[in-house]
């Protein structure tokens, strides 16, 4: 069975559904035969979270989610979703959505609520709208059982929130390779002293952290050839006691049995294998182009090239080395403003990079690495 944790009065599985993954059709519509057959073989392993939201499949998701579910006793299991911050802007709005998501999961209350993808301007709307004060007022009606948020600005914007309201737990992007970025380790020890529990999105980065060149794949084998590369992943973020669920968005059954093999009678990793994976990460980020930090002491460029974008999305995939289509897509955007070939080596940023990059010279290796 599936380990389970604490969590602001419930025991979660360490192991929680995301359903913003799904498999899909051709069309992009859930691939609901399979799905079902997913979250139905999770729940007989004992993973009893899962966390949906408002617009995840083009709105689909809820649903979906809440029709497979209703299958099992509703005190069986915990369900999560989000309330869509950038569809409100007054109180009247914020209740009329929520009570249409109770509607569409088929239920009388959610175990864990957030406010969806909150950043500074959010973390705003929530205190000038009163949302937190409204929302705990569903929950002493029983509606909502625990308050959140999910986050993704800095550490500052964070210690903000935590600080700012009585939050039962809140969900954070957490993995190896994102430790200094967003909460990070600095926003981990925060929620560790102020007691709120963890749940953790992106643990494998988006699939970033399965699909590496040979030199790492070989390393991470080096420490163990039986693991996974997503069960090293999953099992650094939960070999930190403060995160209480783990979620991943599971694709393919494949995924699912991986994953639950993973937090079967889960071990954290032990202080040499954590070593391990820090020395690999020091390898990874050796990888890099230019040591380009994103300050964005070079914007604005005259000629409209989105500076540190183009070096971000050079840099990450010099890292990770693979699927070069999908970083492709990333550096061309929607309509391929702000890219590297825009460039006309002027040199106005060449002075103010506290990097001395040679910013027009790096520029012309990103257009060839993406444009040839």
């Amino acid at each position: 069975m599936q380990t389970k944790r604490e969590m602001a009065g419930y025991s979660c599985s360490l192991l929680g559904f995301g359903t913003m993954r799904f498999p899909t059709n051709p069309d992009g519509t859930i691939h609901e035969a399979e799905a079902e057959r997913m979250l139905d073989r999770a729940y007989a392993a004992g993973v009893n979270y899962y966390d949906t939201a408002y617009p995840y499949h083009s709105g689909a998701s809820e649903p979906f989610v809440g029709r497979v579910l209703k299958k099992y006793p509703r005190d069986s299991y915990y369900l999560a979703t989000k309330l869509p911050m950038w569809a409100i802007h007054t109180r009247e709005e914020a209740a009329a959505k929520f009570e249409e998501q109770l509607e569409r999961l088929g239920t009388d209350y959610v175990d864990f609520y957030l406010f969806h993808s909150c950043d500074r301007n959010r973390w705003k709307q929530i205190c000038e709208l009163g949302l937190f004060e409204q929302f705990t007022e569903y929950k002493k009606q029983g509606r909502i059982r625990r308050l959140g948020f999910s986050f993704h600005d800095s550490y500052e914007v964070f210690e903000e929130m935590l600080r700012g309201k009585p939050w039962d737990f809140c969900q954070i992007q957490y993995n190896y390779m994102d430790t200094e970025n967003q909460a990070g380790d600095r926003g981990y020890a925060l929620a560790c002293e102020l007691g709120i529990p963890l749940v953790v999105m992106e643990p494998i980065r988006g699939g970033s952290l399965i699909r590496f060149s040979d030199d790492i794949l070989d390393a991470f084998h080096h420490l163990d050839p039986a693991r996974s590369m997503a069960n090293w992943a999953l099992s650094w973020v939960a070999t930190h006691p403060q995160v209480k669920v783990v979620l991943s968005g599971m694709s393919t059954m494949d995924q699912v049995e991986d994953n639950l093999r993973t937090f079967s009678q889960f071990t954290p990793l032990t202080d040499a294998q954590m070593a391990g994976i820090s020395d690999i990460v020091s390898k990874i980020r050796a990888k890099v182009n230019n040591p380009c930090t994103g300050c964005r002491y070079c914007m604005p460029c005259p000629h409209g090239v989105d500076i540190p974008r183009n070096f971000s999305v050079w840099n990450e995939y010099a890292m990770y080395g693979v699927n070069f289509e999908r970083y492709r897509k990333r550096y061309q955007g929607k309509d391929g403003a702000g890219i590297a070939s825009l460039c006309r080596s002027c040199g106005a940023c060449l002075s103010k990079c506290p990097q001395h990059i040679d910013i027009p010279a790096d520029l012309r290796r990103v257009a060839e690495t993406f444009e040839s």
